[in-house]
């Protein structure tokens, strides 16, 4: 509950189970599955809010691990959300396969065609151009200014860039963001994830108190 304290439904919504595990320090491989099941409690949660009425818990699609009742629709999305690339990793998400074992044969074979699938839809990324330091610098502060800074401000926050040392940003944050419990999801999972999207994939971004701590 503390993670989604003022938070809109909308924003609520868009939780991830990665965004949980983060917020809990981190978790195993093996309990990314508590993970999984606080969204979808999440998700739950929101829908009786919405509706007025217990979500409707009908089978959305087959079930393919007959141990735990995991259907292919809740492997397929664990498989695209989570980026994942073998049948322990889907076990780990979603306990599937993690009981007689039976279903591990179908469970690769959705893995080869989802992630088949993915790499069709998905051209390949043009790699980005390398930098001078002025150049990063300068692209740094414009993906702060146009997609950082405007979406902090929705919610009272603010981000300051404070220095740039290599692929180490350092920044500090403002407003409501400065105080919230989750501010290193913020951190993260929104400016570090932006930042690497366009300016560089090995970008780190260091909060300026944690940085003056080392």
């Amino acid at each position: 509950t503390e993670m989604i304290k003022g938070k809109t439904l909308e924003e609520a919504k868009k939780i991830t189970n990665k965004d949980i595990a983060d917020y809990l320090g981190g978790l195993p491989d093996q309990k990314m599955h508590c993970s999984v099941m606080g969204r979808d409690a999440l998700l739950a949660a929101i829908e009786n809010y919405e509706k007025g009425t217990p979500p409707d818990k009908k089978v959305d699609s087959e079930i393919v691990c007959q141990c735990f009742g995991v259907t292919r629709l809740e492997i397929e999305k664990a498989i695209v959300e989570n980026n994942l690339t073998s049948v322990e990793q889907i076990t780990n998400y979603t306990k599937a396969g993690g009981g007689c074992g039976n279903c591990i044969p179908d469970l690769q074979a959705i893995l080869d065609e989802v992630n088949e699938k993915r790499k069709k839809e998905c051209p390949p990324q043009k790699e980005k151009p390398r930098l001078t330091n002025i150049q990063k610098i300068k692209l740094i502060e414009e993906t702060i200014e146009r997609e950082i800074r405007p979406a902090l401000r929705k919610d009272g926050g603010d981000v300051e860039l404070v220095d740039v040392d290599g692929n180490k940003v350092i920044v500090s944050l403002r407003g409501t963001c400065s105080s919230c419990l989750v501010s290193h999801v913020t951190l993260k999972n929104f400016v570090e994830a932006k930042l690497r999207e366009f300016v560089s994939d090995d970008i780190e971004v260091i909060e300026e108190k944690t940085a003056e701590a080392g």
